[in-house]
């Protein structure tokens, strides 16, 4: 069977348009991608893919995220024959507007992102926030930078309830460039609301093949605290992926 990824480049926001005119735009972007194909006595296939586009403008930091996973299972149907099932499949699409401040690394954001989750607790979750970041720690090698302000979701439950409301996002964010050829990323945003608590963590390590190319090995988790009662509240995903940088 043949899978396929596919992801079109988000145009840059009207928040950096009006803000600056300049041509002289510069973009760092990375792509990764991984997939597992497993044999014998176990069946299946899984694939995972990101792209993350950053744009530094004099007075704005933009990003732009997309990412998708998929898996699929051999399984025995009733009738003895082998088919194949698909067990997971989600896409997250996210952007991030930062107006930068006189202090240095000091802004304001305006940040919205879209999950669509086929197999999830919330089939389909949608956040808009704005607030304040900064930079915490600073030096050659490490960093943490922290932000924080009012939001409101919108969720759609595997059981077709919709809901939405209020929330409180924080976030957070820090790297550490460990030699010339590795670093260690380690990312978490909380978004806490009366009628659900939404977590995601990352942990992540990156080891350079070449000038573009990487390896890099990662660690997700998910939380949410109030799912139906077939839905576990947490998931997990461990990744192995090659990652392009241009």
């Amino acid at each position: 069977m043949k899978y396929s990824l596919l992801a079109a480049a988000l145009a840059a926001g009207s928040f950096s348009a009006i803000a600056d005119d300049s041509s002289d735009k510069v973009w760092t972007t990375s792509a990764e991608l991984g997939a597992i194909t497993t044999s014998g006595n176990t069946v299946g296939t899984s694939i995972t893919g990101k792209i993350d586009a950053r744009q530094e403008l004099q007075q704005w930091s933009n990003q732009y995220i997309f990412s998708a996973f998929f898996k699929e299972d051999e399984k025995e149907d009733d009738n003895g024959d082998k088919v194949t099932e698909r067990s997971a499949e989600r896409y997250l699409i996210s952007g991030k507007a930062a107006y930068k401040l006189d202090n240095e690394f000091d802004k304001l954001f305006v940040f919205g992102s879209y999950t669509d989750d086929k197999f999830g607790a919330y089939l389909k979750y949608t956040t808009v926030a704005v607030g304040y970041g900064t930079r915490l720690y600073n030096t050659e090698d490490k960093s943490l930078d922290v932000e924080i302000g009012p939001g409101y979701f919108s969720g759609k439950r595997s059981t077709g309830e919709t809901e939405s409301g209020m929330i409180v996002r924080g976030a957070a964010a820090f790297n550490w460039t460990i030699s010339e050829s590795a670093s260690f990323g380690q990312t978490l945003s909380v978004e806490y609301g009366d009628d659900n608590t939404r977590a995601i963590a990352e942990t992540s390590l990156l080891a350079k093949i070449n000038g573009s190319l990487q390896m890099k090995a990662a660690f997700l988790i998910q939380n949410d605290s109030d799912v139906p009662a077939d839905k576990k509240k947490t998931d997990t995903q461990t990744s192995l992926t090659l990652v392009y940088s241009f």
